[in-house]
């Protein structure tokens, strides 16, 4: 298209944020039932329309007496009174007390004419009964339901003396009448609800939540629950959900409308039925400068666009602007609502929303800032940027700060970049924050400070932090572990990691060319080889099949134990053949087309699109494949050795260890050997390694 719209200078964050906040999202104040209160914000002040309490009560057990009656009483010389009746609480008094005389009273009844004090029923003794008998003992209510009055008791020795006022609350001593009770901003917990449920109101006048309508775009998205088709490149709508969790969480109501594809028509159908129906409309992809992109020109021409792009990674490409509403819309609305654009890769859309959009709702629903929201750590390695634009880096947590690591050890938790690509949505949970890093800051020196501003206060940091090899026992492991993260990035990669100071543990499968100065918590082995179709109807028998044949293969990636063994068994090939590996290699179709996750290459069998791949005799007997034994290799946990002391790789070495009961319980249940056990292909000793 000529007129293909291209960014314009991408604005600052300062910018951007200006430009949000010049938009409206501020619903009207709405009533709500005081039940449905909790969490809200009230829109006015509250006063209280009644005392409370609305009656003088008593304030524990014993008896209701005129204070100058027991004037001068103690333990040598009690003070004796005629017992009058009883009150108790929930019932209107029907005795009067006269001078000399007393009234049996229970905690929160209401005070009976006459009296002004109550005496607590361990400092009394009943000491008669109205034919004058009776042995003298503990009077009045004794907690247990005895009611002296009605047993006919007829005096009350009162050992102590009281003043007027005592073990009394009177009538407005909570709050009174006509007083301030609640002011308005003030965000409502259970106390608030209390106080109101004291002052008898049922409905409470709250600031509006702010309606956000979130619209995905993209002809690629399908609806979590319905089928989806690799083959055209669709994927789970991943933002929608998201988005509309982190708007609930900042105080709004969010309205999820049918994900749009890229077509104009459809497009501008969807924002401005949203625009009508919301305070604000969040659109998640179609804003970055490509031809098929339209929400800008929709903008552009059904409201006014005030800015594309900004100055961010990640999260240039965002919009801001404003929707004109239909004539029929709602008038209490205005004549506009706000609209932002968020970028469509999942972390990239979090990451903007937390950083510009979600303070903005928060304001409109008069919610408070998150507390504790950041976290001062150092960085575990240096990281390098020089984009020339503020980024928000996503970064991981691990706090470091219970081993044995001598006095001057720094305890601040370490922070690690995970940045897997901003379409990577695993980073959602494998990040705890960002850091913002400023455009002039081009490198971060592992042990500088930096800030972290954590996703949510709710965020909870991993206890322990192992990278390596992907393995279904260990995934097992890890389940018995409280709260861990495991980076499945390989086993070379994992011991460069390792190397490098920032996980706990690192896992690697066969054979290693590095040397890392670490300690051995534990190990086992697994059987590896080629997965092919239940039956083998192609006849594999190993790797020279691969290499003489026409199959198709799917590997694994070079980081991956299990492609180191299956290259040291090419080696094997090449030097009975008196060939060079790399020329085997070349002669297998499909050598070089590698699978991250240790079940894609079979999944690529189960589907057809593969003849063989390398994989585990574990994973082709759970997925129904064929199998072809090509050897041993172990699997090994290392530890970094200033983090063995640590109680969380404590926790797994216990675990790894031959009983597996070293964790102190009297039951901890099957440990490594139960869970290998249950696994094809695996076993604590190894044969060979490969």
């Amino acid at each position: 298209m000529s007129d293909r719209k291209e960014f314009r200078d991408l604005a600052t964050p300062e910018a951007a944020r200006d430009a949000i906040d010049s938009l409206d999202l501020s619903p009207a104040p709405e009533a709500v039932p005081l039940r449905e209160a909790r969490g809200r914000v009230l829109a006015e002040r509250i006063d209280a329309a009644i005392d409370v309490p609305g009656f003088d009560r008593a304030s524990m057990d014993g008896y209701a007496v005129r204070a100058r009656d027991t004037f001068g009483a103690d333990e040598a010389d009690p003070a004796e009174l005629d017992l009058a009746g009883a009150v108790h609480a929930g019932a209107e008094p029907d005795v009067t007390v006269e001078p000399g005389t007393c009234a049996e009273i229970s905690t929160g009844a209401v005070m009976p004419d006459g009296a002004d004090a109550v005496v607590m029923v361990e400092r009394t003794d009943e000491i008669g009964d109205a034919d004058g008998g009776g042995d003298a003992g503990d009077g009045g209510d004794t907690g247990d339901g005895h009611d002296a009055a009605a047993d006919g008791a007829a005096r009350i020795a009162v050992r102590t003396s009281v003043a007027p006022g005592d073990h009394v609350m009177t009538a407005g001593t909570d709050i009174a009448a006509g007083a301030r009770a609640l002011g308005p901003g003030t965000r409502l917990t259970p106390r608030e609800i209390g106080l109101l449920s004291a002052l008898g109101v049922d409905e409470v006048p709250v600031a509006g939540r702010p309606r956000v309508g979130i619209v995905s775009t993209g002809d690629e998205l399908v609806r979590p629950g319905e089928a989806l088709n690799p083959d055209r490149g669709e994927i789970y709508d991943v933002n929608s959900t998201t988005i509309a969790a982190g708007v609930e969480e900042a105080g709004g109501e969010p309205v999820l409308y049918p994900h749009a594809g890229d077509d104009y028509e459809e497009m501008e159908r969807l924002l401005r039925r949203a625009a009508d129906e919301c305070d604000l409309v969040l659109s998640s992809g179609s804003t970055s400068a490509s031809a098929v992109d339209v929400i800008y020109r929709v903008i552009e021409a059904r409201g006014e666009l005030l800015l594309h792009g900004v100055a961010v990674k990640p999260g240039k490409p965002m919009l801001v602007g404003r929707l004109d509403r239909t004539d029929e819309a709602d008038g209490s609305r205005g004549d506009e609502s706000a609209y932002i654009g968020l970028p469509g890769y999942p972390v990239s859309a979090l990451t903007i929303f937390r950083t510009f959009v979600a303070p903005a709702i928060r304001e409109a629903a008069g919610q408070p800032e998150p507390a504790t929201a950041t976290v001062e750590g150092r960085m575990g390695v240096g990281e390098r940027y020089g984009e020339g634009r503020m980024r928000l880096m996503p970064v991981g947590l691990l706090d470091v700060s219970d081993g044995d690591r001598g006095g001057d050890a720094d305890d601040r938790p370490l922070v690690y970049p995970v940045d897997k690509g901003s379409g990577a949505t695993t980073s959602l949970v494998e990040a705890d924050g960002v850091v913002p890093v400023d455009p002039d800051t081009e490198y971060l020196d592992a042990g500088e400070s930096v800030s972290v501003d954590l996703f949510s206060p709710d965020v909870r940091p991993p206890t322990l932090l192992g990278v390596g090899e992907d393995d279904p026992a260990l995934n097992r492991l890890l389940d018995r572990l409280a709260n861990p993260r495991y980076l499945a990035v390989g086993s070379r990669e994992g011991l460069r990691r390792l190397r490098d100071g920032v996980p706990d543990v690192a896992v690697t499968a066969g054979p290693t060319d590095r040397d890392v100065d670490a300690e051995e918590l534990g190990r086992w082995t697994r059987e590896w080889g080629l997965i092919v179709p239940e039956g083998n109807p192609d006849g594999v028998e190993g790797l020279a099949d691969l290499v003489d044949r026409d199959l198709r293969f799917r590997n694994r990636p070079t980081v991956s134990g299990l492609r180191r063994s299956l290259d040291a068994g090419l080696d094997d090939l090449a030097d009975g053949r008196d060939a060079d590996r790399r020329e085997l290699a070349e002669r297998i179709d499909g050598y070089e087309r590698t699978a991250k996750a240790f079940e894609s290459p079979v999944r690529a069998v189960v589907a057809g699109d593969a003849d063989a791949g390398l994989g585990l005799r574990e994973t082709a007997a759970r997925l129904g494949c064929g199998f072809v034994p090509l050897g041993e290799q172990s699997v090994v946990v290392r530890a970094a050795p200033d983090r063995v002391d640590r109680e969380p790789v404590a926790a797994l070495a216990a675990e790894l260890s031959a009983d597996g009961r070293e964790t102190g319980s009297d039951d901890a249940g099957p440990a490594l050997d139960a869970i290998l056990d249950g696994l094809p292909g695996y076993s604590r000793n190894s044969r060979n390694d490969p």
